[in-house]
């Protein structure tokens, strides 16, 4: 699959049963307000998978970070209760590239399912038919199997590597929270030593996409930083490692930082 398709692949198989969209739209810091927008109007027959409920396992241990990785059990739950099938093609969808699309994209695909892509341009560029309210939607049978390591990094695997040859290591944040400008959410503003910035909201550079070097994405949260996984994966780079934890979690833990 693709990760990618457009408005007209998607508008030509909007009635096709295998096909299962889903709006995974959020407002950070605004918990619910995805599942209103959803209400307000979404892809006629999508479902809808909330961040913090379905895309995310629950918070606990603050320096697991602030959108750990869901268990494959809750997760195949949340799959199953938005229809999804082992038979599905997902097509994931949110707005203005917030990562939510992103982050079902990388779930499914980092416990087994492959058959997943994110529609292009999102629910703001989408001309075809338009419902609001809730849909009935019949569960699907989908099962999580164990998740992947090969495309993940931990705290313990970055802090390991820092600054050493052949990996880099990307920061999705915006430019004032790596530089330590500012932190509005995380207790130590800064960065971890050695990341490149790479703001989610902007194309990643060339060499980043053709470099032989290892490449590890992380945020704040491990949610944004899909975005850049997943565009990295459709310019061709498939390898590229999300750091789940990201920020929220190294910070927390006391691990080295620099700034500026």
């Amino acid at each position: 699959m693709e990760p990618s398709v457009t408005q007209d692949w998607l508008v030509q198989r909007l009635t096709d049963p295998v096909v299962r969209v889903v709006d995974c739209r959020y407002v950070l810091g605004r918990p619910g307000a995805g599942r209103e927008r959803y209400r307000e109007g979404h892809i006629a027959g999508a479902a809808f998978m909330d961040l913090d409920d379905d895309l995310a396992g629950p918070v606990g241990d603050r320096r697991r970070g602030r959108h750990p990785l869901p268990a494959p059990d809750a997760f195949s739950a949340a799959a199953r209760r938005a229809g999804i099938g082992a038979d599905s093609v997902v097509v994931a969808y949110d707005e203005d590239r917030s990562g939510g699309a992103a982050r079902l994209w990388w779930l499914l695909r980092h416990f087994g399912h492959d058959a997943v892509t994110v529609l292009a341009g999102g629910f703001d560029a989408w001309t075809g038919p338009v419902a609001g309210g809730e849909e009935h939607i019949a569960p699907g049978d989908f099962v999580a199997a164990q998740g992947g390591a090969d495309d993940v990094a931990d705290a313990r695997d970055v802090a390991a590597r820092l600054r050493r040859p052949g990996r880099i290591l990307i920061d999705a944040r915006a430019p004032e929270r790596f530089r330590g400008d500012v932190e509005p959410v995380d207790p130590v503003p800064g960065r971890i030593p050695g990341a490149v910035n790479v703001p989610f909201t902007s194309p990643v550079p060339d060499d980043l996409v053709t470099t032989d070097d290892e490449v590890v994405v992380y945020c704040g949260s491990g949610v944004t930083a899909c975005v850049v996984v997943h565009e990295l994966a459709v310019r061709g780079r498939h390898d590229a490692r999300l750091y789940p934890g990201s920020y929220s979690e190294w910070s927390t833990r006391g691990l080295p930082t620099e700034r500026g």
